[in-house]
């Protein structure tokens, strides 16, 4: 009896302390979102990128904050995960989740940017999406997926164990933040190869199978006029329609 007291104490006392720390970056306040986009030592590539992405909505909506540790998924070159970083600069990290087979051309950005005063506190895992942190990973204060979900519905990957391992590196709490391109009503996971789209539908019911909760939907990049019917890779020069979604692990 007295072990099992003595179990019960630690185990709230360990989810106390989740709480606690949640609170503490919960109540950091937000950085200037907008000149951290405008600091002087960012690419004049990445600055390109800022005018079809418009990232200063999605760092808003997403309320990360210094001293967060937040993982991102399919970074590809990482020009997200340097942006999360420096956001989270000086005290917190972001890990950067790759596959194991990244293209050439990204992998060599992703690499460039672990080399630059930005990337002091970017991780690389070089892992698979259905097993995307090792063990010593966790407590994480929230994951970013974006515009890559829907390249897993055509990859060897498990998606259902996938979401389960996501929900499990986080906190308490803490959130999952996916944007991508949308599909029509019906297409499902079928068009991810062939037109780089997932229904919004299709993705929240795998999401929630993991246990997590939708919170919040950002409308942001919305295009209603977009047709939905053709590929958005290459970029087509053309509003196409994307959809963000907060999942939240529960307390």
């Amino acid at each position: 009896m007295a072990a099992n007291i003595r179990t019960v104490i630690a185990a709230g006392t360990t989810i106390a302390a989740l709480v606690a720390c949640t609170c503490t970056l919960a109540q950091t306040p937000s950085p200037d979102y907008a000149a951290i986009l405008t600091s002087p030592d960012r690419s004049d590539a990445d600055r390109q990128i800022d005018a079809r992405r418009d990232p200063l909505k999605f760092l808003a909506f997403a309320d990360l904050r210094p001293g967060m540790k937040v993982l991102d998924m399919g970074a590809g070159g990482g020009y997200s995960t340097e942006l999360i970083a420096r956001v989270v600069a000086p005290s917190g990290v972001v890990y950067g989740q790759n596959p194991g087979d990244l293209g050439e051309r990204p992998k060599a950005r992703f690499d460039a940017r672990l080399k630059s005063p930005a990337g002091r506190n970017i991780v690389s895992l070089v892992r698979p999406f259905d097993d995307p942190v090792p063990a010593d990973v966790g407590a994480l204060d929230a994951i970013t997926f974006l515009f890559f979900y829907h390249d897993t519905t055509y990859m060897a990957v498990d998606r259902a164990e996938m979401n389960r391992r996501l929900y499990a590196a986080l906190k308490p709490g803490a959130v999952l933040l996916i944007a991508d391109h949308s599909a029509r009503p019906g297409d499902g996971t079928s068009v991810g190869k062939t037109l780089h789209r997932i229904e919004e539908s299709a993705l929240r019911r795998e999401v929630e199978a993991a246990g997590f909760n939708l919170v919040a939907q950002g409308d942001f990049w919305r295009h209603p006029e977009d047709t939905r019917d053709f590929s958005i890779q290459p970029p087509p020069g053309r509003p196409v329609d994307e959809f963000v979604l907060k999942f939240q692990r529960p307390m």
